[in-house]
């Protein structure tokens, strides 16, 4: 591994996106506004040469710590930071026919422009070895979310989503810095390595360690959106353009599994006896609270919302599977799967959304507009069974494989009564996800829908297709991407 103050070469990536951002912004300023497609296709390439950068300095070993130690590339920052170039670009296929038909272009190209900054703040926490960066890149990606979800200005819905998911960010982030402070207090460093040795040999400060990390891990289960921290994300998941709400809810959360990974699992790991019982009750309560709710619900992205909430309670329970130091690389490499499996699933549905929506101002939010789907669009019926079945678990779909992993490292760790709990919170959420499958194949449309086409573009329709086959394919095959997962958090952990 590279160990170099000032090597820049490592944040390579961060530098291009940080520059073609700025050129993107002033190029769309003199752009008239029926071409935004310009701006459009400049993010979109600029998403791709990341991800060419990125993999080209995976596959050639280029690992590292720079800037002073403010900075880490490794395996892991190198996964996540591809996933979330992925999920990025799908979600702008998805969202710019919707974004010209809904005049969120017509003042400009703020919304690829902020999309490219809430990104470089994700790469920026997905990198961060220091509580400094992680805070850094934490505040660039939320305040450009912030600005997203009030994109369209003239709707009061967005607007009060904003409002609501400002000030609970400001104060989970008060949370999180204030955990910090304690932190830094304690052990006089802000470098995660240097926080951990300082535990090692000074075993008193564990109480007021303990104080902080409270704190700390209040504010990451607001990131992850895990209850009783998660009041934003029904609302937020409404409220804004499903565009902004698909930025919100997919590329967002694998930022959020990284910085929780290092700060629990790198600069923590001797506390673990203290954040593994809150990660459990946080996991209870997320997967109790987000199931139960969301049989009530009738807006699908509402209902998708509290779904959320849900799955990231399996995600914590594959956090606190480590059992001891030598169990935490197949602990969090199966909590990684999950994540990213889930941000995979995400996509899809919230895309199913996104292009059935029409010019007209349809939305295709209530679960009534699913109705007869099948009469009118069978391989839409079919993406929507796959990802449904997958959100469920049902074989042969990749989220069967991503909850049978977190499971196994669960009962593993000798957790059989929160494995047992899991299992059965998945049977609740198989009713409100299969409700949808229902009524998309067994009801009839409505007097609405029953005429109306579906008007989603051919390259948007081939990145469904593509987003519900690998869903298919991941679930025959998982042990490829499964393999990367425990091998980028092997090289991660110290």
């Amino acid at each position: 591994m590279l160990v170099n103050n000032l090597h820049f070469a490592l944040a390579a990536p961060e530098i291009l996106l940080l520059v073609a951002a700025c050129v993107i912004l002033l190029l769309d300023a003199f752009l008239p506004d029926e071409s935004r497609t310009v701006t459009y296709g400049l993010t979109q390439g600029t998403l791709a040469l990341l991800f060419v950068v990125t993999a080209w300095q995976w596959q050639s070993g280029v690992t590292g710590v720079t800037f002073h130690g403010l900075y880490v590339v490794d395996g892991l920052s190198h996964l996540l930071k591809l996933a979330v170039y992925i999920a990025v670009m799908v979600t702008l296929a998805y969202g710019h026919r919707y974004a010209s038909a809904r005049d969120m272009l017509s003042r400009g190209g703020e919304l690829y422009v902020l999309a490219l900054l809430s990104t470089l703040g994700q790469m920026v926490m997905i990198s961060a070895d220091n509580l400094i960066t992680i805070f850094l890149g934490l505040e660039m990606m939320s305040l450009a979310l912030y600005a997203l979800v009030a994109l369209r200005r003239e709707h009061f819905v967005a607007v009060e989503a904003a409002m609501k998911y400002f000030v609970l960010g400001a104060l989970s982030s008060g949370f999180l810095l204030y955990g910090m402070s304690m932190l830094y207090g304690a052990t006089g460093t802000l470098n995660l390595q240097g926080i951990a040795q300082a535990i090692a040999v000074m075993p008193e400060l564990e109480l007021v360690l303990v104080f902080g990390l409270v704190f700390i891990v209040a504010g990451l289960g607001f990131k992850l959106g895990a209850a009783p921290f998660h009041m934003w994300i029904p609302d937020v998941y409404q409220g804004a353009p499903t565009p902004i709400t698909l930025l919100v809810g997919a590329a967002p959360k694998l930022a959020a599994f990284a910085i929780t990974v290092r700060l629990l699992g790198d600069a923590l790991p001797l506390l673990a006896p203290a954040w593994e019982p809150m990660l459990a009750i946080l996991a209870v309560l997320s997967l109790v609270v987000g199931n139960l709710t969301a049989i009530a619900q009738t807006n699908f992205k509402r209902m998708l919302g509290y779904s959320t909430i849900a799955h990231m309670g399996f995600v914590l329970l594959g956090l606190l599977s480590a059992n001891g130091m030598d169990g935490r690389v197949d602990a969090y490499g199966a909590a990684l799967f999950y994540m990213v499996t889930y941000v995979l699933t995400t996509l899809g549905t919230f895309g199913i959304v996104l292009l059935m929506a029409r010019r007209n101002g349809f939305e295709a939010e209530e679960l009534e507009d699913f109705k007869g789907l099948a009469r009118r669009s069978p391989w839409f019926a079919a993406m929507l069974l796959l990802m449904m079945f997958s959100l469920t678990g049902i074989p042969p779909t990749v989220g069967f494989y991503a909850k049978l992993a977190v499971l196994q490292v669960l009962v593993e760790a000798g957790y059989v009564w929160l494995a047992v709990l899991a299992v059965m919170a998945s049977l609740v959420g198989a009713f409100y996800y299969l409700r949808v499958v229902k009524l998309a194949y067994f009801d009839e449309p409505s007097a609405e829908n029953a005429n109306a086409t579906i008007e989603a573009s051919g390259g948007a329709r081939a990145v469904l297709s593509v987003n519900g086959l690998l869903l298919l394919g991941l679930g025959v095959m998982p042990a490829p991407l499964m393999a990367l997962c425990l091998h980028a958090m092997a090289s991660a952990l110290y």
